[in-house]
């Protein structure tokens, strides 16, 4: 009895994903937030969806969302409609990467985000979880 705990538990610990190190790994680069006339321009915007891992195209979709105005992308930059400082811009990533990069169980930023029909699921590399974001 005692040697099938032992080998259901050696089975069960060849399934865990590999320890990718501790979570204090991550850091987001804080948005350098610039105005130019009635506009404002995240200068590190490319910086910032790079150390996301995340499509620069949703980042930007979230920004403009939670602004309520308009904006494009002009290579590494993002440029909004409006004048918006630093703070406003550095809340709303931190926002993003909670909902849309740190794993809700682990709290680890090592996730993917998977669709799966209409749905879309951010998936831990971590500890293997996939939970809902619904539609992304």
């Amino acid at each position: 009895m005692e040697k099938d705990y032992k080998t259901m538990l050696d089975r069960a610990y060849s399934k865990l994903p590999e320890d990718s190190g501790p979570a204090d790994r991550f850091s987001i680069p804080r948005a350098d937030v610039r105005q130019v006339g009635r506009r404002s321009v995240i200068v590190n915007f490319g910086e910032i969806a790079e150390a996301l891992r995340r499509d620069p195209e949703h980042l930007m979709k979230f920004i403009l969302n939670e602004t309520a105005t308009r904006g494009t992308r002009d290579g590494g930059r993002a440029m909004l409609q409006g004048k918006f400082n630093a703070e406003t811009i550095r809340n709303i990533v931190e926002i993003y990467t909670n909902r849309y990069v740190i794993c809700p169980v682990c709290g680890r930023p090592d996730t993917h985000m998977v669709k799966d029909r209409r749905l879309t699921f951010l998936q831990c590399d971590a500890c293997g979880a996939r939970s809902s974001i619904g539609k992304a």
